[in-house]
């Protein structure tokens, strides 16, 4: 069988998707594996990419890490002065070890799909390069979000790389109805397959409180315990508490971005559902913020960057499968086996 190469933006659960896929497959009797050629790291010395990590455990992978992914890039990688052919050569010997084991090899596309273009690496040219069929993901929160889509899917054709099709991923229960039947309209006009809508849950898609102070850093001034407590939507404390009122109220498991000296407002969002409040400027906040938060569970988050800085770094935060996340991970097979036409994608395999 060709392998099967996701390609999306950032949080579009590409790897949830295809550890659902995997997993699924191997229920069918195929005996797929998993490759991620680029991976992702904030530094240069950092640790290895998350996503390889959790998918070599679950999947039970023994061909190691720097195999499942074999090329690790930073946000300034071009300042390291790497051999791009030398990267080249490690990715492909990698993969053609993989695919001697595993069929289907799902590949996992990096967190851009354009990343690492300047060594010829992006995911377009590797998938043409490997033989691989695109499956495109999508998170369509608005229409450009599917005309970025509609363009990776026929960037993907004009360059002769293979399509599988395409499937909407953590969409919101409100865009469902436009994603099965506009969107979906349009891609099959387009001569691109429907492969499915993933609705948006929770208990998958949301990140933790964790996962934000992983991006953010700074000082947790209380509320340690409940790290784990997941994110539904983002809040910015820009406006009078009148007019605040009702977003906060409306608003559940949300994260409440504020300056550290706003205690009035502070002290309004603990009164509702919040998983977090996250101060910004470096500023303390007042012993009663910190009072009140300690008696509700609510972790107090104290950076050091400006409110846009941290608005513009939040969007690095992502939901990320651990393993040992038995509840995600059967949600992850779930959302294949309930949301997604996989017996199609397996036909797009079989050519």
């Amino acid at each position: 069988m060709k392998s099967l190469f996701l390609v999306g933006p950032p949080g579009s659960g590409k790897t949830a998707l295809a550890l659902g896929l995997a997993l699924k497959f191997r229920k069918e009797g195929k005996y797929a594996g998993y490759f991620k050629p680029i991976g992702y790291v904030q530094s240069a010395g950092a640790k290895s990419d998350a996503d390889g990590v959790l998918m070599e455990q679950v999947l039970g992978l023994k061909e190691g890490i720097e195999v499942v992914v074999p090329q690790t890039l930073s946000n300034f990688y071009l300042l390291a002065r790497d051999d791009a052919e030398a990267i080249r050569k490690r990715i492909l010997e990698a993969y053609k070890m993989l695919v001697s084991v595993y069929d289907p090899v799902i590949i996992d596309g990096a967190s851009l799909p354009w990343a690492a273009a300047s060594y010829g690496l992006d995911s377009i040219s590797l998938a043409g390069e490997i033989g691989a069929e695109v499956l495109c993901t999508s998170n369509v929160q608005h229409d450009y979000d599917f005309d970025e889509a509609l363009f990776l899917m026929r960037y993907a054709a004009a360059n002769g790389v293979g399509v599988a099709g395409c499937v909407f991923n953590k969409v919101q229960r409100p865009l469902l109805a436009k994603a099965e039947g506009v969107y979906a309209n349009i891609l099959k006009a387009s001569g691109f397959r429907y492969l499915g809508a993933v609705p948006r849950r929770p208990e998958i898609h949301a990140p933790t409180v964790a996962e934000f102070y992983e991006v953010l850093g700074g000082e947790i001034l209380t509320g340690q315990q409940n790290l784990n407590l997941l994110v539904e939507d983002v809040l910015i404390g820009a406006m009078t508490i009148e007019s605040a009122l009702d977003a906060l109220r409306r608003s559940l498991n949300k994260a409440v971005i504020i300056g550290g000296d706003r205690a009035d407002y502070a002290l309004s969002a603990l009164e509702t559902s919040t998983s977090v409040l996250i101060l910004t400027g470096g500023l303390y906040p007042s012993i009663s913020v910190i009072t009140k938060a300690a008696e509700k569970g609510v972790p107090v988050i104290l950076v050091y960057y400006d409110t846009y800085t941290t608005i513009e770094k939040i969007s690095e935060v992502a939901r990320r499968i651990r393993p040992g996340d038995e509840k995600a991970i059967r949600l992850a097979v779930e959302n294949i086996e309930q949301f997604c036409n996989w017996k199609l994608i397996l036909e797009a395999l079989a050519g």
